[in-house]
């Protein structure tokens, strides 16, 4: 599957992103030769549903994700990943908090010898 580079997604209208989702749902179903009524049965959604989807007409966030799992598409959200990492003031305060130890010892052979 080609990428089209020429999209302009900030610029485009949520109707013409909708429609853009809708065709690669359309072409995804089509290309794995299922019919809409399959693919509707297999998500768990009407097929009048999947119909509007795929004609950039609505639908639901949650049908959407049961289409994209019934394609074998769900892999797409994983853009929508987030990783929790610490931020680096958080890591700064918990190294300053950090306990710092000394060895306290009366033995004359604990401490190291000059090297003279």
């Amino acid at each position: 599957m080609m990428e089209n580079t020429n999209i302009t997604w900030r610029e485009s209208s949520d109707d013409a992103i909708q429609a853009m989702i809708g065709q690669f749902i359309q072409q995804s179903r089509i290309r794995q030769n299922k019919s809409q009524q399959q693919v509707a049965n297999a998500a768990g959604i009407n097929r009048s549903t999947l119909s509007q989807i795929e004609n950039g007409r609505g639908g639901t966030l949650l049908s959407l994700i049961q289409i994209l799992r019934v394609l074998d598409q769900i892999s797409f959200l994983k853009v929508f990943q987030v990783e929790e990492k610490a931020s680096p003031l958080y890591l700064a305060k918990m190294e300053m908090k950090k306990r710092k130890r000394s060895r306290k010892t009366n033995d004359p052979k604990s401490y190291p010898l000059p090297d003279w």
